[in-house]
């Protein structure tokens, strides 16, 4: 590598800006119409050819998309759900939402993935859980199907009769041999916030092949309401006719950020190429590291991971911590950030639920040292050599 220039600044995330966001903005600030209308419903099409699944319902957050999927496959009060530690809040307190309590798994070391390897264990200590919420961890597909190795994810919860909601926050464009991610299996929810590969600003979709579900989460998006507001209004009958037939929720995507998503899902493909670029110019150029770091694990071709995020572990013999790691990037510029703090840890679900660490070994030993790089469209190789040149800085010398 060329030596380190002049100290640069390089935030974690950089949003990228498409060609169309100001034009399909200003189409709809000139319709007069700024709630959920045409431009959702476009998005919505569009996004389900992308992946592959028969319907989409665009929502106003993954949050939203997490607790209407939930609530469509069925989850009660008092029922149990199974859900990886190492994940964001949002993948289990959606659980709560409902009542119900999530059983936590730990994660595949490197991957941060639920194996199938981990579930039949988790099932032979809770056979009594129906339930399942996969976290397609960084951008990678976790092991849904089966190959000539082993027995698949869905495959194991069919047998067991367990539902199956797929949290894809970070996995879009994602692949997993010739399918997509959101048409892998009954429920997929995406999350369109502020630094994913494709934003809305603040934004989700759902992903599903199951009418009746696709039919629920669409009646409860807006207020268990018989038919959406555009959907009265392009009728032919009045439009404050409707029935209210669910307690429903306040979900539905307005269609300024449905405007923003048209633009991004128009550059999907080459937003997932430059996260890509950058992902292997970090594997080129840190391996020689790795006596101090352990590089994320791939388990799919680099070209079928989304590449949301680069998070590497400082192993114990590392000359600085994690913390002071990150203390040191930001001296230089360099912004980072943790994924994640894993969920056993954090107060409410560590005392409700009486959480012991060691019962999480392979989480904990990410947590003790994980670290996310930066990583987003167009980085240049300037950017990505200073961060590669200071890491090496701090980790050698």
């Amino acid at each position: 590598m060329a030596g380190l220039k002049k100290k640069m600044t390089i935030p974690f995330a950089r949003v990228p800006v498409a060609i169309n966001e100001q034009k399909y903005v200003q189409e709809v600030l000139e319709s007069g119409w700024l709630t959920t209308a045409s431009k959702a419903a476009a998005l919505e099409k569009k996004f389900a050819r992308v992946v592959q699944a028969k319907y989409a319902c665009a929502v106003n957050s993954g949050t939203a998309a997490l607790h209407l999927g939930l609530e469509a496959l069925g989850v009660k009060p008092g029922d149990r759900v199974f859900v990886p530690s190492m994940t964001f809040t949002a993948s289990a307190e959606i659980i709560r939402y409902l009542q119900a309590d999530p059983v936590f798994l730990d994660t595949e070391y490197g991957t941060n993935l639920i194996t199938p390897g981990i579930l039949e264990e988790a099932i032979a200590l809770h056979p009594d859980v129906r339930f399942l919420i996969v976290v397609h961890y960084g951008g990678q597909a976790a092991p849904m199907v089966s190959d000539e190795n082993q027995a698949g994810i869905l495959e194991i919860c069919n047998k067991y009769g367990i539902k199956v909601l797929e949290d894809a926050a970070h996995a879009f464009p994602a692949r997993l041999g010739e399918r997509m991610v959101g048409s892998l299996g009954d429920v997929t929810c995406f999350s369109f916030y502020a630094n994913k590969p494709l934003t809305t600003g603040e934004g989700g979709m759902l992903t599903t092949r199951n009418k009746e579900i696709y039919d629920r989460v669409k009646k409860m998006r807006l207020h268990g309401i018989d038919h959406d507001v555009w959907d009265r209004f392009t009728e032919n009958k009045p439009s404050w006719e409707y029935d209210v037939v669910e307690a429903g929720y306040k979900y539905n995507m307005p269609d300024v950020n449905a405007a923003i998503g048209l633009a991004q899902l128009e550059m999907a493909a080459e937003f997932r190429a430059e996260r890509q670029r950058a992902a292997m110019f970090y594997y080129e150029h840190l391996g020689q590291l790795q006596e101090f770091m352990d590089l994320p694990v791939t388990r799919v071709p680099f070209s079928d991971h989304a590449w949301h995020l680069f998070p590497v572990v400082l192993k114990e013999k590392a000359p600085l911590g994690r913390n002071e790691f990150i203390k040191k990037m930001a001296m230089a510029g360099i912004g980072t950030s943790v994924h994640y703090k894993p969920l056993h840890r954090m107060t409410y679900y560590k005392n409700r639920y009486h959480l012991d660490a060691k019962s999480f070994p392979r989480a904990e030993k990410t947590w003790q040292g994980n670290v996310s790089l930066p990583i987003f469209p167009y980085m240049t190789p300037e950017e990505l050599n200073y961060i590669c040149k200071t890491i090496e800085k701090l980790l050698k010398y």
